[in-house]
């Protein structure tokens, strides 16, 4: 899927990877247990207000911290779909792409994006439209490869999917 719409859930800059999932719950990785806890620490009550499909948008350096694979693993089996945000801590942003959770560098949308609005993401064509103000903002893209990484659901399918189309 190259277009993801859905409601905002807005956070701040410098969201760690402990803020996303406290080490706290990491003896059991479960994606249940992650789904369950995934930014507790941020928006209070969180799994029981995110519906499938909706879009996190964050400041600058999101992800920063732990190199943890547990944090975009848990956004994604919250039922998140996208992450927008000004900028990502590197080893978050590898790790999106790895588990195949798009995520996208758009620093101006976020600052025309409120928790609560209604967003269409296009990580092919780069674009943000923003349907509850009407605002229109471009992203960077990826290259085609990590765009098949994305639509494969993670890189162990892309890989997968690589070897039998070769073979």
């Amino acid at each position: 899927m190259t277009k993801y719409i859905g409601k905002v859930w807005l956070v701040g800059d410098d969201i760690d990877t402990d803020l996303i999932i406290a080490a706290r719950y990491l003896n059991d990785a479960s994606e249940e247990n992650m789904k369950k806890h995934c930014l507790e620490d941020v928006i209070p009550n969180f799994i029981d207000k995110v519906q499938k499909g909706d879009i996190l948008v964050a400041g600058k350096n999101f992800g920063c911290g732990s190199s943890r694979e547990h944090a975009p693993f848990a956004i994604k089996a919250a039922g998140i779909s996208c992450v927008v945000a000004k900028s990502f801590a590197r080893i978050f942003y590898r790790n999106a792409i790895n588990i195949g959770l798009p995520i996208v560098i758009a620093p101006e949308a976020v600052e025309g994006i409120s928790t609560g609005d209604n967003i269409e993401v296009d990580v092919k064509q780069g674009f943000i439209y923003n349907s509850t103000t009407g605002q229109e903002f471009e992203t960077e893209t990826f290259p085609p490869f990590i765009q098949e990484i994305i639509e494969a659901g993670n890189l162990l399918n892309y890989v997968r999917n690589r070897v039998k189309s070769d073979g």
